[in-house]
């Protein structure tokens, strides 16, 4: 990032707002008006103890939910009464906690039909998909940018979850977003595996903006600009991730210190 590309200037419309968002299942209120700001190609980390409220707060911002309260704001549109499908269109893509992909499709026919996913020709039924060679140029640069070129026609069923999770974001990219939600990528990989992770996030496009769950500290502190605590649904506190690290509060009901 250049000395002068601070989170402040990047933009004066911010890619997304969350306003006093709240959603209750019946007595519980499991996001408890929420307050945040994320600006264009921000970096910033989501996190919390369990039943913080993390991933819901992702469902409400991708329209799986819809809110009890409050609104939400993309790139200064008020989305908060969209369809998920209207979302996705606008520019916002996610990963989700367990891998959602084709298992029984090869890594290059699980990619390509991201890469198709908000085109027109997804509704053309009498000519092969492989046919159009500007999705198959997206898909071919997506491979190769994830390091997954030598595996492209392997069935995803037979490669480890590291591979898996990397094809996730790989096709959450193929829809050119403006967000990219990441929830708990690194879930589940071994050290090895979330290094390459890692990695490969930090070499994502900088013009996309990255809102981030994630549990591993170290992937957290490393890839985060900013980081937003949650807790038992409400904000706690935001910072850096060296204001975070010393905050009293996260270090006892997040880092377990007492």
């Amino acid at each position: 990032m250049a000395a002068n590309d601070t989170i402040e200037n990047r933009g004066s419309v911010p890619c997304l707002v969350i306003e006093n968002l709240s959603i209750d299942f019946g007595g519980l209120r499991a996001v408890n008006g929420v307050n945040l700001t994320v600006q264009p190609g921000e970096r910033r980390v989501l996190m919390g103890p369990n039943g913080a409220g993390k991933t819901t707060l992702f469902n409400l911002v991708s329209g799986i939910y819809p809110p009890s309260e409050g609104r939400i704001l993309f790139f200064d549109k008020d989305v908060t009464g969209l369809p998920t499908f209207r979302r996705a269109a606008l520019g916002m893509a996610r990963t989700y906690q367990i891998t959602n992909l084709f298992p029984k499709l090869t890594v290059a026919e699980n990619i390509l039909m991201a890469c198709q996913a908000l085109e027109r020709t997804k509704f053309v039924m009498f000519r092969r998909l492989s046919s159009y060679h500007r999705l198959l140029d997206r898909c071919d640069n997506l491979l190769k940018e994830f390091d997954l070129w030598e595996k492209r026609n392997e069935l995803v069923k037979n490669l480890s979850h590291g591979y898996q999770r990397q094809i996730e974001v790989a096709m959450a990219l193929a829809e050119k977003p403006r967000l990219l939600l990441l929830d708990e990528p690194a879930a589940g990989l071994s050290s090895a595996e979330t290094h390459a992770l890692t990695l490969l996030l930090k070499k994502l496009d900088p013009s996309i903006t990255v809102l981030l769950i994630e549990h591993d500290m170290d992937v957290a502190f490393e890839f985060a600009e900013k980081i937003t605590v949650l807790y038992q649904g409400k904000f706690l506190t935001e910072g850096t991730k060296e204001e975070v690290k010393s905050n009293p509060t996260v270090q006892e009901i997040y880092l377990g210190a007492e």
